[in-house]
């Protein structure tokens, strides 16, 4: 599985932008873009009961990775092949609409989910009690400083029982009293999947959670072990 991104800003109109076209990382694609390859030949399979972490510095190409399993992204070559249902902890903005309420936002991702008008106020409900909104669940999702955006991103998410989870470590931040309260949520819903995929930093939360690590570096992945093996390498 190979990932592309064109750079339609990158055009021949300077001998800057002619040097940046050359670099290591960017190539031309068949319609004479310059593209930066964001993943690189990429092929692994995740069997049911692994908890899979992906490593390596930022721009490694772990979150990219997470939005095409996630189905964000297409791959320019190759093929995903996904069975189970997803659920995605990315980004705490994707699929809000800022100019909805968070009540709105939560019966929209009901609705879509195919939840009755009931079942929607319900998660509402939920949602708005666990992120501890209060009085903001009726207001615009864009006048939510961003740790009230994370809290409603999270409590909304995490409503689903994924077979897949696919997560983000920006959804282990926020304040402490919400994220005593979310550990425990967050841990039943890691359990209960039946495939974690999560991207992250924090070494200690690698070790809690998974059991295999893949590290990537420059959109490829050049580690494959079991977690034990991983540490003790």
């Amino acid at each position: 599985m190979t990932v592309e991104f064109p750079l339609y800003h990158l055009g021949a109109r300077s001998l800057k932008k002619r040097l940046l076209a050359k670099s290591s990382s960017r190539l031309r694609d068949d319609a004479n873009r310059v593209v930066v390859s964001a993943l690189r030949d990429l092929t692994f399979t995740i069997n049911p009961g692994e908890r899979v972490a992906l490593v390596g510095s930022n721009g490694a190409g772990k979150t990219t990775l997470l939005r095409c399993l996630a189905g964000i992204y297409e791959p320019v070559s190759g093929r995903i092949e996904m069975q189970g249902t997803i659920g995605a902890l990315i980004d705490p903005a994707a699929g809000m609409d800022q100019d909805a309420t968070g009540r709105e936002n939560i019966v929209l991702r009901g609705m879509f989910l195919g939840r009755t008008p009931a079942e929607c106020e319900a998660m509402a409900e939920e949602a708005g009690q666990f992120s501890g909104l209060g009085e903001f669940l009726d207001v615009p999702v864009r006048t939510y400083s961003a740790g009230m955006s994370i809290r409603l991103a999270f409590a909304a998410a995490t409503l689903m029982s994924p077979q897949i989870l696919l997560m983000d470590e920006w959804f282990l931040a926020g304040d402490a009293d919400f994220l005593s309260r979310a550990t425990t949520r967050l841990e039943q819903l890691v359990s209960d999947a039946d495939i974690l995929v999560l991207a992250s930093h924090d070494m200690n939360v690698v070790q809690r959670w998974c059991t295999r690590v893949l590290k990537m570096d420059q959109g490829r992945i050049v580690v494959d072990l079991p977690v034990n093996d991983f540490f003790a390498s």
